[in-house]
């Protein structure tokens, strides 16, 4: 079989026979793969002359839905890819962190948008910045999508979890992607690929795939593309120096493979729930993946004192780990994905070698495999070792990365001593705790967080939950500071961002108000004679305001919301302490009083197109109403959010973000707050 490369709007073969690829259990050749003869040149404009285009032109709902309706479509394939996923070694335990971890993606990101961003193609950030005296001069920050192609380098490690991670925030904000798997399991990607080009979900042009070599690729992006890198922080640094990228200041984001760390805290003793989780997960990060993952704990920090009962413990552990073909049942634990990267590892365990001993495995020739060809296939075994004193190395353990089923344990003395091991690693990926003392949780993560860029604390209270040392999340970052590549992925809307040109925009309110499609104070307003709330939602207008009638606070109003509510704070009740005040100087009407008084004020009470208010955010209280003062309520339409129905039955309906402002007599601001209607809509789509 030779794999073929989706470039151009069609599916291609290279013009070499190229590389030849093996089946990991086995060592059967599986298929070939060559990138020779594909203009690379071409497929990146096809991306930002045929696939931007069309993504600019869906908004991010569009998108966001698209990525939901593309999981649910991959989700029907799932057990394709677990066939072939088997080819790479992977359990079905492997597999299903790759595949359905990546398809859960697609779907953490489609909800992501829709809850964070507006229904528009672009996105609006953050509060309007008074930059006057007068308030006829303000700015505000923008996000439009890069007019270039993200083009996404991955790892063999998770051929379909670290493709879904990166297109997903990249299509999401109206960037097309060019898709350039890692060779050794090239073949998994092009199968998921082949689903999704087949699905036809997302507009042509949206998603490119190269198997095969980079070739001259880099030579030809531009100032708005984007690259993204996870792999070996060697080629990852290689790549990032290319002089296109620098000359271009073409972003760059880079994921590389680190020492994680694993810390057993002082206070958790042999037989305490802590180090029996300790040793669990230490054990399942070399096994799972064969220790293959970018987040494995290589490094093992623990007390001077109990670094024996640890390494026993471990290696009873890693005994229930049974190496083997992965379709056998009491298989544990595949094999790495193919015999180069069997030799890597050799090599790396004979270097840490030189500043550590072998506390388990580690013999080429002494290890059983259940199933499978040991000589062609690529299996490792689970291999332990120990460095007895890390504080005096430099290099070795706090330098080497073997990319497999491997890990190190590194004694410490004192905390202060376990956090300059955690940190000896020169920026990680992730690195976690074990102790059920928060205070020393406190002092080993304030102390090491400069060198992770994830760090998590297990203990009895959240294990049973807890997703564990080396899953990353999608709405948590994933990178890391230095030897990690100082880059940062997913993190929610976070990595959506990074797709998009943020842009700051100054002017007068009105024109910031048309060009954002959001209410900015001070800008011209509108109003009819028809109330806001009998409008349907095509409608309203931006910046449609209502000013209602005024209303005077009185002492019957205070004592009747006090009954109501329970609420008899002194501030309401006692004139005498209420006077001596240094806030209030008198008695004041209740915060919750003054928003309720104000919705009777602005609400229309009549069934119409208005259906329910969901909610209310960002309230402050900026001055104190008392008994006597007279209150009026501004609304105004500051936001419009078109909602795509769930049902085809469902009515039509759009979210409206209403800007509410309270005021005295004075013309002061009294209370400032946002609600959020669901309002009808006449068009049915």
């Amino acid at each position: 079989m030779k794999l073929k490369s989706y470039v151009g709007g069609q599916w291609v073969e290279g013009q070499s026979d190229g590389v030849e690829l093996f089946h990991a259990v086995t060592g059967e050749s599986v298929a070939r793969v060559s990138s020779d003869g594909i203009n690379f040149a071409d497929v990146l404009d096809y991306g930002r002359q045929v696939g931007g285009p069309a993504l600019r032109a869906m908004t991010l709902h569009d998108r966001a839905y698209a990525l939901k309706a593309l999981a649910l479509h991959l989700l029907e394939h799932k057990e394709r890819f677990y066939d072939i996923s088997a080819w790479t070694g992977a359990t079905r335990a492997d597999g299903w962190v790759d595949i359905e971890g990546g398809i859960g993606t697609l779907f953490a990101y489609s909800g992501v948008v829709r809850r964070e961003f507006p229904n528009e193609t672009f996105a609006v950030e953050g509060d309007t910045e008074m930059l006057s005296k007068g308030g006829s001069f303000v700015g505000r920050h923008i996000l439009t999508p890069r007019r270039g192609v993200a083009f996404h380098i991955n790892a063999f490690n998770f051929p379909c979890w670290g493709m879904l991670e990166k297109i997903a925030p990249s299509l999401a904000a109206g960037m097309p992607v060019v898709v350039k798997p890692a060779t050794a399991t090239a073949y998994l990607t092009e199968a998921m690929v082949q689903e999704i080009i087949g699905s036809g979900i997302f507009p042509e042009g949206s998603i490119q795939l190269i198997c095969g070599s980079t070739g001259d690729s880099l030579d030809h992006l531009n100032e708005q593309d984007v690259v993204t890198f996870t792999g070996s922080a060697a080629t990852g640094r290689k790549l990032k120096a290319h002089p296109n990228i620098i000359g271009s200041s073409i972003p760059f984001n880079m994921e590389a493979d680190s020492l994680n760390c694993c810390i057993l805290g002082s206070t958790a003793q042999p037989g305490s729930e802590e180090f029996d989780l300790f040793v669990k997960e230490v054990a399942r990060e070399m096994t799972v993946k064969a220790g293959q993952k970018c987040t494995a704990i290589r490094r093992a920090i623990v007390p001077a004192d109990r670094l024996e009962a640890v390494a026993a413990a471990l290696s009873r552990r890693l005994d229930q780990a049974v190496l083997g073909d992965p379709a056998l049942e009491q298989v544990r634990m595949g094999p790495l994905v193919g015999r180069d990267q069997v030799a890597d590892v050799w090599s790396a365990v004979d270097a840490l070698r030189a500043e550590c001993e072998v506390v388990y495995g580690g013999d080429p020739e002494q290890f059983d495999v259940v199933g499978g060809d040991r000589d062609r296939g690529a299996f490792f075994p689970a291999t332990l070792l120990q460095c007895p004193d890390p504080m005096a190395v430099t290099e070795g353990p706090h330098a080497i990365e073997a990319f497999g089923p491997v890990s190190t344990l590194m004694p410490y003395s004192s905390l202060d001593e376990a956090v300059e091991l955690a940190g000896r690693g020169r920026g990680s990926l992730v690195g976690s705790v074990f102790t059920y003392d928060n205070d020393e949780a406190r002092e080993l993560i304030l102390g090491s967080a400069a060198f992770h860029g994830r760090m998590l604390v297990i203990n009895r209270d959240c294990a049973r939950e807890s997703t564990g040392h080396g899953s990353p999340l999608p709405n948590l970052v994933h990178g890391g500071p230095g030897r990690a590549g100082g880059g940062e992925e997913l993190g929610g809307a976070r990595a959506v961002k990074h797709y998009m040109q943020r842009t700051a925009v100054q002017g007068s309110p009105t024109t910031i108000m048309k060009i954002t499609n959001e209410y900015t104070p001070g800008a011209a307003e509108y109003s009819d004679d028809v109330h806001p709330f009998r409008k349907h939602f095509e409608d309203l207008k931006i910046g449609e305001t209502l000013v209602t009638h005024r209303r005077t606070v009185t002492e019957a109003d205070i004592v009747n919301f006090g009954c109501v509510s329970g609420d008899h704070f002194y501030a309401h009740f006692d004139e005498l302490a209420a006077a001596e005040s240094p806030i209030f100087g008198k008695r004041v009407a209740h915060g919750y009083f003054i928003i309720s008084a104000a919705a009777g004020m602005f609400v229309d009470p009549a069934p119409g197109p208005v259906l329910a208010n969901y909610g209310l955010e960002n309230l402050r209280f900026i001055e104190p109403v008392g008994i006597g003062d007279t209150i009026q309520v501004r609304i105004t339409v500051k936001q419009k959010i078109k909602k795509q129905k769930r049902e085809p039955d469902d009515q039509p309906q759009g979210v409206v973000r209403w800007a509410i402002q309270v005021t005295n007599q004075n013309d002061e601001a009294v209370a400032l707050y946002d609600i959020m209607t669901l309002v009808l809509r006449r068009e049915d789509d």
